[in-house]
């Protein structure tokens, strides 16, 4: 017998709202079963939930996520969703780093600026 979950069950263990799961069936990333009006998920409905908080976390947004899953389900299936993650990741991992880029300039600026203005109150003679 495969075991099933609620919808408060995968609430409370990966602490997120009914509106973030109802949200996801909305976009078609999970299709829980229906009976009546109780949702229920399987252990593949679970996993897949892991998955897609696992790419949120990293800043995948819900159209690369679900592409992603779509790419498991047709052809090539797994071995162009790997393809295809491994390629995500690593435009993902392209952007964090000139992000980190313009911060670090960002803050060199801003360290340059705050010279500027001790350099000028010492010259106007203001004690910091």
């Amino acid at each position: 017998m495969h075991k099933v979950y609620t919808i408060t069950e995968l609430t409370r263990e990966f602490g997120i709202s009914t509106r973030t799961l109802r949200f996801y069936e909305d976009e078609g990333l999970i299709q829980p079963e229906r009976r009546g009006r109780t949702r229920l998920f399987r252990s593949a409905d679970r996993r897949l939930i892991q998955e897609i908080l696992r790419g949120r976390r990293i800043g995948f947004s819900i159209a690369e996520i679900r592409e992603i899953i779509q790419v498991y389900k047709d052809p090539p299936g797994e071995a162009g969703q790997l393809r295809l993650l491994m390629r995500k990741v690593e435009e993902k991992r392209d952007d964090l780093r000139q992000k980190r880029k313009d911060i670090d300039e960002t803050l060199s600026e801003l360290d340059l600026v705050e010279e500027t203005c001790l350099t000028r109150l010492a010259e106007i003679g203001v004690n910091t």
